[in-house]
């Protein structure tokens, strides 16, 4: 009986153990059941936008004009000021994601730009920052020929072409092309509007046959000319003379560009005009898109006044570029008063008090401040059509290192807005142009040759000098309502733009 007891005891203790070694077993496969193996987070790594991405977005948020209007480049999680910054690599990743998101430049610019093509119509960018230069010194491949295109009639989509001026020593001038010729045929083939752009835009050598259109149809007039178009630089100082108009001696200008490279040959045209005795000046901007603000601020003075302590305008940068121009150069920067000097070159002044402008609907920028800015001080009457309305400059910016060198795996360049100018008196923003005093429309087909005192918008401000408003319109021609088509200086990409100096806001690198 004990020993029943015995295994009885040892059997149960047996029991016990074997129980509890399951109980543990059941309870460590439970634990390792419901604990699950954890694998390591690898960190997502936002790759570093490319270089040209990175100048694009750095350079319009550090320049442009409407920068403030822009979320892309007013987000708080893009400034990454300085690398001890607690949230720079934040900041650098979220700015990175951002740009990673274009593999086009352009198109990253053009989103970066303020309501394009309503407010802001003129920034751009380039792949080759030559072409900018060409046209800030004038130099284009051409045969030297400005001309519009015209539809012929309302109902055909033959075309005509209408020759405006000729620059002297070009290919058309060899060919004896002249102002007011009027063509229809390249290469013996018709002009029309879905041929235009193949036979005549993107040729470099080509025959014009010339014609006049006569009850609604062409009639040969037995001209052609034969141009290949080379590369030249336009001298907009395209003519001077002076006439003598009501017992005044009137200077007459005609100028076509505020390119800087002709600052000079200006001024020798007002010291010209200022041994002739002018006292009266005629400014023929009907052609001129603008070009250098500092230009503009040299024929002011040749104009009116050397007094450097007149205001000619002042100017507006974005909150970014503000400081730091002030910093650089101080608030005076932004007052451009008339100047004695072009570099160390005195500059001719006629210091009169009447002015007349002969403008168009391609009278922009430059040229719009130069009339707005002579306003405050001057008689100034205009003649011709709504100026084109432009009163914002822009400045070249190319891609720059941390060294300060031009860097070289691009050539891309952007031509952005960066500052508003207003004259003496703070007028700016007119959107719709400066309204002529006397309105009056160039007719393509009743062209005098420019400086004839019979050719239309001409003869118009010396009628008015001799007081005689009522005698300068003459008949309209029947191509003075024509359809407008194409202008090789309306076209261009640069044709309405008006710049800062470069040298005037040093090279900055982001």
């Amino acid at each position: 009986m004990l020993k029943f007891k015995q295994m009885e005891k040892h059997n149960l203790s047996k029991l016990i153990f074997w129980m509890t070694v399951v109980l543990i077993m059941f309870a460590q496969c439970r634990k390792e059941a419901v604990t699950p193996t954890v694998k390591p987070v690898t960190p997502v790594v936002i790759p570093a936008a490319t270089e040209l991405n990175t100048f694009i977005w750095s350079a319009m948020h550090d320049y442009y004009y409407w920068q403030a209007n822009i979320p892309n480049l007013t987000n708080a999680y893009y400034q990454p000021l300085t690398s001890s910054s607690l949230n720079y690599k934040q900041n650098v990743d979220s700015l990175n994601a951002f740009l990673n998101k274009y593999t086009n430049p352009r198109t990253l610019f053009t989103s970066l730009k303020y309501k394009n093509g309503v407010v802001d119509k003129w920034s751009f960018i380039v792949s080759d920052y030559d072409s900018i230069f060409n046209w800030i010194s004038g130099t284009s491949t051409s045969i030297g020929a400005d001309y519009q295109l015209y539809y012929l009639n309302n109902t055909s989509s033959d075309i005509l072409g209408v020759v405006r001026y000729v620059l002297k020593g070009s290919p058309a001038d060899l060919a004896g092309v002249q102002r007011g010729d009027i063509f229809n045929k390249v290469d013996g083939v018709q002009l029309t509007a879905s041929n235009y752009m193949t036979n005549l835009i993107n040729k470099q050598t080509f025959t014009l046959t010339f014609s006049k259109v006569v009850s609604g149809a062409f009639v040969p007039t037995g001209k052609t000319a034969t141009m290949t178009a080379v590369n030249m630089q336009e001298d907009p100082v395209f003519l001077n003379k002076v006439i003598t108009a009501n017992g005044y001696n009137v200077g007459y200008l005609v100028y076509n560009g505020f390119t800087s490279d002709f600052d000079l040959e200006l001024n020798t045209v007002f010291q010209k005009f200022k041994a002739a005795g002018v006292n009266k000046i005629i400014v023929d901007l009907r052609y001129n898109g603008g070009g250098s603000v500092q230009s503009a601020i040299y024929l002011a003075s040749m104009i009116y006044s050397t007094n450097t302590s007149k205001l000619f305008t002042k100017s507006v940068y974005n909150s970014i570029l503000t400081p730091y121009i002030t910093s650089q150069y101080g608030a005076s920067y932004f007052l451009s008063n008339f100047t004695d000097r072009i570099n160390t070159t005195p500059i001719n002044s006629l210091g009169i008090s009447d002015i007349y402008f002969i403008v168009s609907g391609e009278t922009a920028s430059a040229s719009e401040l130069l009339i707005n800015g002579l306003k405050p001080y001057m008689n100034v009457i205009s003649v011709g059509t709504n100026t084109y309305g432009k009163y914002v400059a822009s400045l070249t910016l190319q891609d720059y290192d941390a060294n300060n060198k031009l860097v070289t795996t691009h050539k891309y360049a952007m031509q952005p807005i960066v500052a508003e100018y207003a004259n003496s008196l703070g007028v700016t923003e007119f959107v719709n142009g400066l309204v002529p005093d006397i309105t009056a429309k160039e007719d393509i087909g009743n062209m005098l040759q420019l400086g004839d005192e019979n050719e239309q918008l001409l003869k118009i401000v010396l009628d008015y000098i001799k007081g005689q408003k009522s005698q300068s319109l003459t008949t309209a021609s029947s191509l003075a309502n024509s359809r407008y088509l194409f202008g090789t200086r309306a076209q261009s990409r640069f044709s309405h733009d008006m710049f800062v100096d470069p040298k005037n806001l040093g090279k900055r690198t982001n």
